[in-house]
């Protein structure tokens, strides 16, 4: 009970931690993020975001330990499958360890595409998690969701057809 108590104090802490610059204000597309932070692959593999810029992409920023990001996956990877024809790639992107995150990967058994950011969250203006951008085929940030939301929903379905 008391270790429930703990994780629910720090999520909310987590959660309601505030700046006064956030990583939208220092990023509106895929280069400048690229800039900020490298990614690398769970084979340990830089990866280019620059790759993806032909189709629309959503970067989710997750963590292992936390619960709303673990709970909209289900619903994250059907948006992946029905978007696919969109042009749209779906990365799931963590700063901790390629260990953790690949045995995280076995142990839910979750097929996305993984990666590890270089740069702590903190470091990006990243205070609540998951926080998700998406993309546009130019590279342009077009939305931003803070929070876990139900992505194979009609409506959000829908909006990201749209975008």
């Amino acid at each position: 009970m008391r270790k429930i108590f703990v994780l629910t104090l720090f999520n909310f802490l987590l959660v309601s931690c505030n700046s006064n610059k956030s990583i939208k204000e220092d990023l509106s597309d895929l280069e400048s993020l690229q800039t900020k932070s490298t990614f690398v692959d769970l084979y340990e593999n830089n990866l280019d975001l620059s790759e993806f810029k032909q189709g629309k992409i959503v970067i989710s920023y997750w963590a292992t330990w936390c619960a709303p990001c673990i709970k909209e996956m289900p619903s994250l990877k059907r948006a992946e499958k029905i978007l696919k024809e969109y042009g749209y790639t779906f990365l799931l992107v963590s700063d901790e360890t390629i260990s953790k995150i690949s045995r995280f990967k076995e142990e839910m058994n979750f097929d996305f595409n993984f990666l590890k950011s270089s740069k702590s969250f903190e470091t990006l203006g990243i205070y609540s998690m998951p926080t998700s951008y998406i993309f546009d085929e130019t590279g342009k940030i077009v939305e931003t969701i803070v929070g876990a939301i139900e992505w194979d929903s009609v409506e959000m379905i829908n909006k990201l057809k749209m975008l």
